[in-house]
């Protein structure tokens, strides 16, 4: 694995840094029609990543309607966190509780669902429920940056090199632009430049940017670059990952 700090992100990366100051919103609702990307670009993008759902008997999202009339579905980061929504919702409220289940699911899904379901006179929103230990790792990277931790579904990357950029990694023959949902990784990263790259090192700064952001990056810049981006899920659902092959692995034995 190589890693880069690129010439060429420099304009992203600094379009990129402005949304990373400014959270779009917690609520993933209201897609514009026309997207700077393709659909199917973004989608891919986002298919690596799954998510954790509640849906009912019939396969749909379980809905909470708000004060506004507003609707909006839980998107969980977290199986963990999922199951425990789940285990809360059987004790405080059994006959809807008993009634639905954790359901995994890609974001490139999610994603196409959400632009199935947004009409001009009814949208469901997405709420993305982040995992605690993130919030709470991107809380002290922002403290320690000057900044403030402000909602959204944390992602850790790193900034340096001469030019101030966006870490990238060779992959194969390809460049890839790494978000991490933990910060474990991307620090791992840091404390290896440190010893390969000292020089570089000294310039690199952790950086947090929310997953609405890219989303909402993905949706209104025209950039090819952004094809390049990869999310790298966390610990735990890499394990699910695994286990879901495995798994499928036997069954067709």
């Amino acid at each position: 694995m190589r890693l880069i700090f690129m010439k060429s992100l420099i304009r992203w990366s600094a379009t990129l840094g402005l949304l990373g100051s400014t959270i779009i919103t917690t609520w993933f609702g209201q897609i514009p029609k026309v997207l700077a990307l393709p659909e199917a670009d973004v989608i891919k993008v986002l298919q690596g990543v799954p998510v954790f759902t509640i849906t009912t008997e019939q396969g749909g999202p379980l809905i909470a309607t708000l004060e506004d009339n507003q609707k909006v579905t839980q998107v969980f980061m977290s199986q963990q966190d999922a199951n425990q929504f789940l285990a809360k919702l059987k004790e405080n409220q059994p006959d809807i509780g008993n009634r639905v289940k954790v359901q995994p699911v890609s974001l490139g899904e999610v994603y196409r669902f959400a632009i199935a379901n947004n009409t001009e006179t009814e949208s469901l929103k997405f709420a993305y429920i982040p995992m605690q230990s993130a919030v709470d790792s991107a809380k002290k990277v922002l403290n320690d940056n000057g900044q403030q931790y402000q909602g959204g579904v944390p992602l850790f990357t790193l900034r340096g090199g001469p030019d101030n950029s966006i870490l990238t990694i060779q992959q194969d023959e390809q460049e890839v632009i790494p978000f991490f949902f933990e910060k474990a990784p991307i620090q791992a990263i840091a404390e290896q430049m440190k010893k390969d790259q000292p020089d570089i090192a000294q310039t690199m700064q952790i950086e947090v940017v929310a997953l609405e952001n890219v989303i909402g990056l993905l949706q209104t810049k025209d950039d090819a670059m952004l094809k390049q981006i990869q999310l790298i899920p966390s610990q735990e659902t890499m394990k699910f990952i695994q286990e879901t092959i495995k798994s499928q692995q036997n069954q067709g034995q």
